[in-house]
């Protein structure tokens, strides 16, 4: 009983561990100044349109600058939709621990 009372409280700490790790990194200047607005279905329809039209564009016959432009362009766009979306993600490791905690458990 000691040895399953211990992997719970190892798993417990590496999974807290991750996330507050992941929480401490690096965030920029503009990262932190965005507040997270939530946009309409005409404006989100418009973002995507956007990424795709980015997408099929052939970007060998732009200049270094524009496509450095561009790129800035999707990063904020993809900023935007992933702000807007409610989804909660679970990574797989996330899910394996949370099982084997349930496991342990029960």
């Amino acid at each position: 009983m000691k040895s399953s009372t211990l992997l719970t409280f190892v798993f417990a700490g590496l999974l807290l561990s991750a996330s507050y790790s992941h929480a401490l990194g690096a965030s920029t200047e503009s990262n932190r100044l965005e507040a997270p607005v939530k946009l309409n279905e005409i404006e989100l329809k418009r973002l995507t349109d956007r990424l795709e039209e980015i997408k099929s564009m052939p970007l060998k016959s732009l200049t270094r600058k524009e496509r450095r432009e561009l790129r800035h362009e999707v990063k904020t766009i993809e900023r935007a939709l992933k702000a807007n979306s409610n989804g909660v993600y679970l990574s797989v490791g996330a899910v394996i621990i949370i099982a084997l905690l349930l496991i342990l458990i029960l």
